[in-house]
C-alpha cells in the first residue's frame, strides 16, 4: 500500500516555519499545539486487572526495541502479556486497521487514504529513528564512509550507474580509492516503511525520481539487471553480506550487525548540501528542526529536513492504533501500555543500543493527548 502523501510538500512548509519560529520569540507553534492538544488525565497509570493481552505487528526497524519494551512492561505487569511480530509497516498498518491486531508498527505515518477509509486510526510517535545507506567494498578502511547523495542512489537503483568507481561517485569522493566491482542495488520485497523513508529522500533530491518511480511502502522498482529483492531488514543485511558491491537501505536499529558483518555506512547529502553520517548528534539535529512544526496528529516527513547539521533521513517511529477500541479494558491495556512506553520506555536502557533517541518533551506531549483518545 503505497503513502501518497506528498513528502517535498511536507519538507518545503517545515522550512520557512522552522525558520520562523527560530527568530521569533514566544511559544514556537509545536508548543502551541502541545497546549492545545487536550487534557491527557484519562490516559491510566496501568493496564486493567487480571489477565491482559495485547498485540503488535509491522515494522522491522522498530521490532527489536518493541520486544525490549514488551518484556519490561510484562515485568513491571506480569498480568499482561504482549505478542510483538516484525512483518514489515504496510502489513502493521493493514492489520491495524482491519482490527486483526490491537497495535500496528510503523516507520511511516498514515496516508490520507488511509485516513478517508479508516477515519479513528491516528499514528502516535513513540520513538525517534533513523535509516542507513550500507555497502559491501571489500578493501575499503571501516572508517571510511562513502559519500553518497540521492541523485546518485537513484542512478545506481535506475541502473545508470553500474560500478562504484563511475567518475560520479569519485568526485565526491576525492582521495578514495574505489575499486570497480558492479553496483547491485538491494530493496526490500515486503511493504516497508524502509522503503517509504528511502524511496522518499530519492525524490526529495532528484526530481526524475520523483517523477518516474515516487515513493511508498512499496514502489515499481526499476528493472536493473542483477538487483535483488529481500524481506525484512535481517534479510537486507544478510544480502548484503552475501554480495559484494552491493547498496542497500536498512533501519538504523541494524547498523551494529551490519558494521559487524563487514558492511559500511555512507555520509549523506542533506538539504543544505552537506555530508552527514548517522551520528546521535546528526540525527537530533534532524529532528530538532521539525519539533516546531510537528502538527497535532504528529503526521510529518522529517526526510531532507532544514539543519544545516542534520542527517537526512529521519523519522518518528509510530503505533498505528484505533481510536474505538472493542472493550473499556483493551483501550486501558492499550493507552496504559503506549503512555509507558514514551515515558519510562524512552530511557537510554531500551534505546540506546539500537541507536534509537527520545522523543522531545513536545512530541511526547502530542503523542500523549492522542493516546487519550482511545477509548
Amino acid at each position: 500500500m503505497a503513502l501518497r502523501s506528498r513528502v517535498l510538500a511536507a519538507v518545503a512548509a517545515a522550512l520557512p516555519l522552522a525558520l520562523a519560529a527560530g527568530c521569533s520569540g514566544g511559544t514556537t507553534p509545536g508548543e502551541a499545539a502541545a497546549a492545545q492538544a487536550g487534557p491527557t488525565a484519562s490516559i491510566p497509570a496501568g493496564p486493567a486487572n487480571g489477565p491482559q493481552s495485547l498485540s503488535e505487528t509491522g515494522s522491522t526497524l522498530l521490532f527489536p526495541v518493541l520486544r525490549n519494551w514488551a518484556a519490561a512492561y510484562r515485568q513491571q505487569h506480569s498480568n499482561v502479556t504482549i505478542a510483538t511480530a516484525s512483518t514489515g509497516s504496510g502489513k502493521g498498518i493493514a492489520e491495524a486497521s482491519a482490527g486483526q491486531v490491537d497495535i500496528g508498527a510503523s516507520d511511516a505515518y498514515l496516508s490520507s487514504g488511509d485516513l478517508i477509509t479508516n477515519p479513528a486510526m491516528v499514528n502516535i510517535p513513540l520513538a525517534v529513528s533513523a535509516q542507513q545507506v550500507n555497502y559491501n567494498l571489500p578493501g575499503l578502511r571501516p572508517a571510511t564512509h562513502l559519500k553518497l547523495n540521492g541523485k546518485i542512489l537513484a542512478l545506481m537503483y535506475q541502473g545508470a550507474i553500474t560500478s562504484w568507481n563511475d567518475p560520479r561517485i569519485a568526485a565526491i569522493n576525492p582521495g578514495v580509492r574505489l575499486p570497480r566491482t558492479p553496483v547491485v542495488p538491494l530493496h526490500r520485497a515486503d511493504s516497508s516503511g524502509d522503503t517509504f523513508l528511502f524511496t522518499s529522500y530519492l525524490s526529495t533530491q532528484d526530481a526524475a525520481w520523483d517523477r518516474v518511480t515516487g515513493y511508498g511502502t512499496t514502489v515499481n522498482w526499476p528493472p536493473v539487471p542483477g538487483a535483488r529483492a529481500e524481506t525484512r531488514n535481517t534479510g537486507m543485511v544478510a544480502g548484503c553480506e552475501a554480495i559484494p558491491g552491493c547498496v542497500a537501505y536498512i533501519g538504523i536499529a541494524y547498523l551494529a550487525s551490519a558494521t559487524a558483518g563487514g558492511l559500511g555506512y555512507a555520509s549523506l547529502r542533506n538539504a543544505l548540501g552537506a555530508y552527514e553520517a548517522p551520528t546521535p548528534r546528526a540525527i537530533g539535529t534532524a529532528v530538532t528542526s521539525f519539533v516546531s512544526t510537528t502538527p497535532v496528529n504528529e503526521t510529518i516527513s522529517m526526510v531532507d529536513g532544514p539543519a544545516v547539521t542534520g542527517y537526512p533521513i529521519v523519522n518518528y517511529e509510530y503505533a498505528i492504533v484505533s481510536t474505538k477500541q472493542r472493550s473499556a479494558a483493551k483501550a486501558r491495556d492499550i493507552k496504559a501500555f503506549l503512555h509507558w512506553v514514551i515515558t519510562a520506555g524512552n530511557a537510554p536502557q531500551y534505546l540506546d543500543q539500537f541507536r534509537f533517541q527520545p522523543l522531545p518533551a513536545s512530541i511526547v506531549s502530542l503523542s500523549d493527548a492522542q493516546i487519550a483518545k482511545i477509548g
